[in-house]
């Protein structure tokens, strides 16, 4: 019942915000997250026309709007334009892509709600390109934490693979679906490859999956291309980058971090980072830090590593939104 109203308020939303000028419904995209974002992508996508009580029911400010009778008719170019209004170019695009080739990777969209060991199970004896291609298509940490449980050659091969890969092809996608069959649909249409994979999708990818991992994927990465090594080290944002952060962004980190989890996180920190954290605390918190840091025993490193991920994912919404910049990290600059 409440995976069905859910979905009804979905559908809503997306009449909602079909209702409403690009720019209007540009600017509320921009407050949503990419999941929200791509949930309302689809739905708009699969909406062919609105009767007008439909839309009078969803807000009765559409009743002068609707009242010539006519349906609300979609625009695919309309659905793009939005989208690309609300998140720019680079990000759109992909996420476009996906909603425009017809539930071709809604098996994929499936995976994103298991666990990482049932993901992991699932596609470990397919091709190492199928699943390069599966994973591109994941949340960084939902990959790096299903990349952790492969055996170490495979996991070589495969963040390889990610780290070459240009795009994905119509033709690939659909042969992933034969290879997945049950848990991947449809068949590929008429669509451009999307802007998926490529180094820095690589370097996202092994900013969760530990130290000891990333270590043997880089030099192995290495191995076969000292160059494109280099490139995925450049790119890649770890916990100890956090000292490149200036301390206006350091303090707005703070403010959406939880106590326990800092006090776990600079437990593996160096000294200076530990600093840096203190001088952009007021001198009470610093002090009460300190002090739980000093009578914290022990921990695992284990739980220290999921900690910093937790803020480094903070880090990074931020950073997405505009309000922090990672200096630690190569690619598009970061506005403020």
């Amino acid at each position: 019942m409440a995976a069905s109203s859910a979905e009804d308020g979905v559908e809503k939303s997306a009449m909602l915000l079909l209702s409403l000028g690009e720019d209007e419904a540009a600017e509320i995209l921009k407050h949503l997250g990419p999941k929200e974002v791509q949930k309302l992508g689809h739905a708009m996508a699969a909406i062919k026309a609105v009767p007008r009580n439909k839309v009078e029911a969803i807000l009765d400010e559409l009743a002068q709007q609707t009242a010539k009778g006519s349906p609300l008719t979609v625009d695919e170019n309309v659905i793009r334009a939005m989208l690309t209004k609300a998140l720019g170019d680079d990000k759109a695009a992909n996420l476009i892509a996906r909603i425009m080739q017809g539930g071709d990777t809604a098996g994929i969209e499936g995976l994103k709600w298991m666990d990482a060991a049932t993901v992991a199970d699932l596609i470990r004896n397919e091709h190492p390109q199928i699943i390069a291609t599966i994973l591109v298509h994941l949340d960084y940490d939902h990959a790096g934490e299903i990349l952790k449980l492969f055996t170490e050659r495979l996991r070589n091969d495969v963040l390889l693979r990610i780290a070459t890969l240009d795009g994905v092809q119509p033709v690939a996608i659909q042969e992933l679906n034969e290879a997945m069959r049950r848990l991947l649909a449809g068949a590929a249409g008429n669509v451009k490859k999307a802007a998926m994979g490529g180094v820095r999708h690589a370097a996202e990818i092994l900013n969760f999956v530990g130290q000891a991992v990333e270590t043997s994927v880089v030099d192995n990465v290495r191995e076969y291309d000292p160059e494109l090594a280099q490139k995925i080290l450049d790119e890649m944002f770890v916990f100890e980058n956090l000292m490149d952060v200036d301390d206006r962004g350091i303090q707005l980190l703070l403010r959406e971090v939880q106590s326990d989890s800092l006090i776990l996180a600079l437990k593996g920190a160096p000294p200076e980072l530990r600093e840096k954290i203190f001088k952009n605390m007021s001198q009470r918190a610093a002090e009460m830090l300190r002090e739980d840091l000093e009578a914290k025993g022990p921990v695992r490193l284990s739980e220290v590593e999921n900690e910093q991920k937790e803020i480094l994912k903070i880090a990074r919404r931020l950073a997405d939104e505009g309000q922090i910049v990672l200096g630690g990290k190569g690619g598009e600059d970061q506005m403020v």
